[in-house]
C-alpha cells in the first residue's frame, strides 16, 4: 500500500494548531511527511511542531494570518527556503459564527468570508505558482457540509464554504495540465475543542441528542478528516481532482 505513503513530502497545513488542522498535521507526519503548521497562534503552533519532530519528521511553525497576503507570502518563502519545494497544501484555516442574516453587520459578513474564502484563495494562489512551476502538487481545501445545504443560522459561513467548493473546481480545471490536483473535504459535525461550546455540547444529554441525528451514531473526530486528507495528499488519489468528499457520518444521506 505504498501509494498512501507520504515519506519526505513537504506539506503546509493552515489552521494547524488545533482541531481538524492539528489532526491533519499529525496524520501527515505519521504517513512520513515533513509538516509546516501555520496559524495566528504561535503558542499552539510550537507544541504541534514539537509533536511532529518527536515522530522523526521536520517541522516549521509559522505564525500566519491567511487573509494577509504578505503573511501568506512569508509562509511560502520560509517553506521554500527551508525545504526547497511544496508538495501539499491544506487550506484548513477558517472560522464560524452563528448570526441571523437580518441582524448581521457588513463587517461580520466580510470577516467570515475573508477567513474562510479569501484565505483559501491567497494560499492557493501563492502555492499554485510553485506547484505549476514544478508541475506537481496536491491542494486540499477544507469546506463544510454548510456549503452544500441551507445554513439558516450562519448564512455567511455557508456562503463562504460553498465558495470554497466552487473555487476548488475552478482551480482543479485551471491547473490539471500541470499535474496539480485540487480537491475538497466537507466535514460534518466534528468533535473539537471549538465545536463543543459553540454547539452547546457540554452535557452527555446534548451529545447523545446530536449523535442520534447521525446515521453512523457518533460524532466525527479530527482523525476522520485527517485520514481523508492523507488519501487526497497521496498517490492513491492521482486521478481525482475537482471533487468534494463529504465526511459526516451519513448525515447528508438522512437521519437514522
Amino acid at each position: 500500500m505504498s501509494v498512501f505513503d507520504l515519506t519526505d513530502k513537504v506539506a503546509i497545513v493552515t489552521g494547524g494548531g488545533t482541531g481538524i488542522g492539528h489532526g491533519i498535521a499529525l496524520a501527515f507526519a505519521m504517513a512520513g511527511a515533513h509538516v509546516i503548521v501555520a496559524s495566528r497562534r504561535p503558542d499552539v503552533l510550537e507544541k504541534v511542531a514539537a509533536e511532529i519532530e518527536k515522530m522523526g519528521r521536520r517541522s516549521l511553525a509559522v505564525q500566519t494570518d491567511v487573509i494577509q497576503a504578505e503573511q501568506v507570502d512569508n509562509l511560502m518563502k520560509q517553506t521554500l527556503d527551508e525545504f526547497g519545494t511544496i508538495d501539499i497544501l491544506v487550506n484548513n484555516a477558517g472560522g464560524a459564527a452563528a448570526w441571523p442574516l437580518e441582524k448581521m453587520s457588513p463587517r461580520g459578513w466580510d470577516t467570515i468570508l475573508a477567513i474562510n474564502l479569501k484565505g483559501t484563495f491567497l494560499c492557493s494562489q501563492a502555492v499554485g505558482k510553485a506547484m505549476v512551476e514544478q508541475k506537481k502538487g496536491k491542494i486540499i481545501n477544507i469546506s463544510s457540509v454548510a456549503g452544500l445545504r441551507a445554513s439558516a443560522g450562519s448564512a455567511h459561513y455557508g456562503a463562504a464554504k460553498a465558495g470554497v467548493i466552487s473555487l476548488t473546481k475552478s482551480l482543479a480545471a485551471l491547473w490539471a495540465e500541470y499535474n496539480v490536483n485540487v480537491n475538497c473535504i466537507a466535514p460534518g459535525l466534528i468533535d473539537t475543542e471549538a465545536v463543543r461550546p459553540a454547539l452547546d455540547l457540554q452535557t452527555p444529554e446534548k451529545i447523545r441528542e446530536r449523535m442520534e441525528a447521525i446515521p453512523l451514531g457518533r460524532l466525527g473526530q479530527p482523525e476522520d478528516i485527517a485520514y481523508a486528507a492523507v488519501f487526497l495528499a497521496s498517490a492513491a488519489s492521482n486521478f481525482i481532482t475537482g471533487q468534494t468528499i463529504v465526511v459526516d457520518g451519513g448525515s447528508e444521506v438522512g437521519r437514522r
